[in-house]
């Protein structure tokens, strides 16, 4: 289960987490060892009980210090070169039900509500499609039209023409005696 912090309970969630708790996020951030019993590995990485690292996490994940734990799959080493960001000018009130459900669609990577830039950007929702060629991005854009209807006054694809590396915030390893510190990567 993930957690949507507020302001106030991620602050306190912020107070929790102590020194132990700061390693195991610095050595799991860049992602989990690529061995059968990854977290027995990061245990015997940090001196602690495989159980411990465990419940840490699921205790930062709880209070929202950690969002979610999961596989992310190189589309394009597995086939999908064909990248469409399709966009939706559908109607406000509906664009949460609406999103929701395109969202379900096992074809969409992520779906998600974006505010419109009147008069030059009309679209609200934004769903990603993954396909081998853009035909086949093109023929699941046109299944999510289909369960629009009306609904999708107008829509577009906009395809990828590079990849940039995704990374979120990274924190920087503690030394002995220094003050925790957060710095960014960039996209290489």
């Amino acid at each position: 289960m993930t957690h949507t912090p507020t302001p106030e309970s991620a602050e306190a969630a912020l107070q929790a987490v102590d020194a132990i708790d700061r390693a195991l996020i610095v050595a799991t951030q860049g992602g989990l060892p690529l061995v059968v019993r990854p977290y027995h590995a990061i245990a015997a990485e940090l001196k602690l009980a495989p159980d411990d690292v465990m419940a840490r996490l699921r205790r930062l994940q709880t209070v929202g210090i950690i969002r979610r734990v999961g596989v992310v799959p190189n589309h394009y080493a597995i086939g999908y070169r064909a990248n469409g960001m399709s966009v939706w000018d559908v109607p406000d009130e509906l664009v949460d039900q609406l999103g929701a459900a395109v969202g379900g669609f096992e074809f969409v990577s992520h779906c998600y509500r974006r505010p419109r830039r009147l008069p030059q950007w009309p679209y609200n929702l934004f769903a990603m499609v993954h396909g081998k060629t853009r035909d086949e991005v093109e023929d699941k854009v046109a299944q999510i039209a289909t369960f629009l209807g009306e609904q999708a006054r107008s829509h577009t694809i906009l395809y990828s023409t590079r990849i940039l590396k995704k990374t979120g915030l990274r924190l920087a390893g503690k030394k002995s005696g220094e003050q925790a510190s957060a710095e960014p990567k960039t996209a290489e």
